[in-house]
């Protein structure tokens, strides 16, 4: 596929363009930053501005598009992951300007361009967790993408109206639009890096609901994505298959849930972010988990 990817010289834009371009697609990078990764075209653009937006859409990718002489080619998909990442980087009304605004300006002119799929970044901060003034529980667990999303931070904020958005443009035009609430994203390197800490002390990841994401199976994600179609406006999870802590979910469930409800059996490792939705709907298989890289000692 040709693909116009938005943010891809962010943390988890970095691992998921390499991922498609080794699965032998297209990607023009839209980003305030280049690239710099071997067979990635690159395009300095400002999500907030439509101008930009629409311009890209219907852009070249690079010099070698000109020797066919036919124009201007397609983008087969979007892939939006532009925004800022959290909240304390930028004022709280920036952080939800720029979110919002970015979100309807990339899909507003994916659409007029014709372009039938976008796949964008949402977030698990969507169900409020992670940034609440304080702790909030979850009203069950596993939580799945029919939890009540009721944040009360900016950066959440936006994600949940990005998904209102992204609802609304589908129903005007029909195309798939598939938004990812995507838990916390760990490059390879963080392994080692964090996970030690987080194995003596669980309650780091409190407000990561215990969950994570691989970089590269975020790629495999976004590839799923791409290769299904037909299923309108869909959200989902994305996450591992476990715990990003060595404690059992019993365990867990006693020092930190006590009184949450149960909507299903779970296994002893088994993830409280469900990923569940996007096994069945798109075949979504993640590939790592945090064990494959570190020895019995970082372990311990």
């Amino acid at each position: 596929m040709r693909i116009l990817f938005t943010g891809g010289a962010g943390k988890a834009g970095k691992h998921v363009v390499p991922y498609l371009l080794a699965k032998g697609h297209r990607v023009l990078n839209v980003d305030k930053l280049p690239l710099d990764v071997p067979g990635v075209d690159n395009r300095i653009a400002d999500i907030t501005d439509p101008g930009h937006m629409h311009d890209v859409m219907q852009s070249y990718a690079n010099f070698d598009e000109l020797q066919a002489g036919t124009g201007v080619p397609a983008f087969d998909a979007v892939v939006h992951f532009a925004a800022v990442p959290r909240i304390l980087v930028t004022g709280d009304n920036e952080c939800y300007r720029t979110n919002v605004m970015g979100t309807y300006n990339v899909i507003d002119a994916a659409l007029k361009a014709g372009i039938r799929k976008v796949i964008f970044a949402s977030s698990e901060t969507a169900y409020g967790i992670c940034f609440w003034d304080g702790e909030k529980k979850p009203d069950y667990l596993p939580i799945d993408e029919d939890h009540p999303t009721v944040p009360m931070d900016s950066y959440a904020m936006s994600k949940v109206v990005n998904e209102a958005t992204a609802r609304s443009f589908h129903a005007r035009s029909g195309a798939d639009i598939y938004g990812l609430r995507i838990n916390n994203v760990i490059e390879p390197h963080e392994y080692r890096q964090h996970f030690p800490a987080y194995i003596a002390d669980p309650k780091l990841r409190l407000r990561n609901i215990f969950a994570y994401i691989d970089a590269r199976d975020l790629g495999e994600m976004v590839e799923c994505c791409l290769n299904t179609d037909g299923l309108g406006f869909e959200v989902f999870n994305v996450s591992n298959d476990d715990h990003s802590v060595a404690a059992t979910t019993d365990q867990l469930l006693r020092d930190f849930y006590d009184g949450v409800p149960l909507n299903k059996d779970m296994a002893a490792d088994e993830t409280f972010y469900s990923n569940d939705k996007a096994k069945r709907l798109v075949g979504f298989r993640p590939k790592h988990h945090w064990r494959m890289y570190l020895d019995d000692t970082s372990r311990a």
